[in-house]
């Protein structure tokens, strides 16, 4: 094989245009030249092979950053069968947790050097995912993240064959594939419990969205907890993410003489905390909030915000390391990675009211 494309490099590299398009671009050759080699052993450290010493190794890159050396991916690709470019399969980036995933995902990448190709979807069904999924296997990807937070994109994945290397995030059993996962039970229950614990009877809970795993877990956390604690369990009421969602429920639970509220989400809080100000109710002398993410904001909402912090940084890192290990051949079917969930304290919770003023004392 030409030694230029075992390296991934074009037998005619493309000249610079504008004013410096007379200057051409350093080719395998000039690499091996600065760096002492021969054009094989570049070749070998392009292409990440075994028999090179670990000084060589350091020569080799650092001449091929002196010099601006940029391998022709198409090339590698048809000599490593890898495009060290990963597909990601998302849906509803413009919320806090999808996006801060993805996000966290494309820094891991691009630690571990590789590149993102993202696939959104508009909708949850199988054509769609599969749609995504195709759109990612012309690009020759070498696996795929597929962000599951509801149950039907967990569905439509078990129908699909895809023969590729597969992670599901935020996906429940994961359709086969392996899982990452924050711990939303753990993280409910910490939410449920740290309420009791302040004296509250019972909390209320505003869950988000019915088919989100994610809201189904911090559901079903809060509800174990209560019937544990031999509590009253409220009806919960659903809402949909956003802060008028939670403004709503907050008015009706004003009305209700809630003294502690667990909401799904902080953008839900957001509007549960104006809703109990329009109110005239004091948090938390009158009523505890809290929420669950810790946006960047929640600790200037008014008052900052009890919530529960999720680690996507870790969770980006987790995905990542577990799609490059079926990459390398790890058989990784049944594996799931959960990270566990933080409850950061802040000023919206507290003991339930006692004084003359408060909810429980008025009408």
């Amino acid at each position: 094989m030409n030694e230029k494309l075992a390296a991934g490099e074009s037998e005619a590299p493309a000249q610079p245009r504008g004013k410096n398009r007379d200057r051409r671009y350093a080719v395998m050759g000039d690499v091996a030249a600065l760096a002492g080699v021969s054009q094989m052993t570049v070749s070998r450290v392009i292409n990440e092979r075994a028999g090179v010493r670990a000084e060589t190794r350091a020569r080799v890159l650092a001449a091929m950053q002196e010099l601006h050396y940029r391998p022709n991916a198409a090339a590698r690709v048809l000599v490593t069968g890898r495009s060290k470019t990963l597909g990601v399969v998302s849906f509803d980036t413009t919320l806090y947790g999808p996006a801060s995933t993805l996000y966290h995902l494309e820094l891991a990448a691009r630690a571990a050097d590789y590149f993102v190709s993202v696939a959104p979807m508009r909708t949850l069904d199988s054509q769609s995912v599969n749609e995504a999924v195709e759109y990612l296997r012309r690009q020759a990807v070498d696996g795929i993240v597929l962000i599951a937070p509801q149950r039907a994109t967990v569905e439509a994945l078990r129908k699909l064959a895809i023969d590729l290397p597969v992670v599901v995030v935020e996906g429940g059993a994961g359709g086969g594939s392996p899982v990452a996962a924050v711990d939303q039970y753990a993280g409910g229950t910490r939410v449920t419990q740290h309420l009791l614990s302040l004296g509250h009877e019972t909390v209320w809970h505003i869950s988000g969205p019915e088919d989100w795993l994610e809201a189904q877990g911090r559901r079903r956390a809060w509800q174990d907890t209560l019937v544990a604690a031999d509590r009253e369990v409220p009806p919960p009421l659903v809402g949909d993410w956003g802060a008028r969602s939670g403004y709503e429920h907050g008015r009706a639970l004003a009305a209700a003489r809630a003294t502690a509220i667990f909401v799904g989400n902080d953008q839900m809080a957001l509007g549960v905390l104006r809703a109990l100000r329009e109110a005239d109710l004091q948090v938390p002398d009158d009523v505890s909030v809290v929420g669950f993410d810790d946006v960047p904001e929640a600790a200037y909402f008014s008052p900052p915000l009890t919530t529960v912090r999720q680690d996507f940084g870790e969770l980006g890192r987790v995905s990542l390391d577990l799609l490059i290990r079926q990459v390398e051949g790890e058989q990784l079917d049944s594996h799931y990675a959960m990270i566990e969930p933080d409850l950061v304290l802040r000023e919206s919770s507290g003991p339930p009211p006692t004084h003359l003023g408060s909810a429980r004392n008025r009408g």
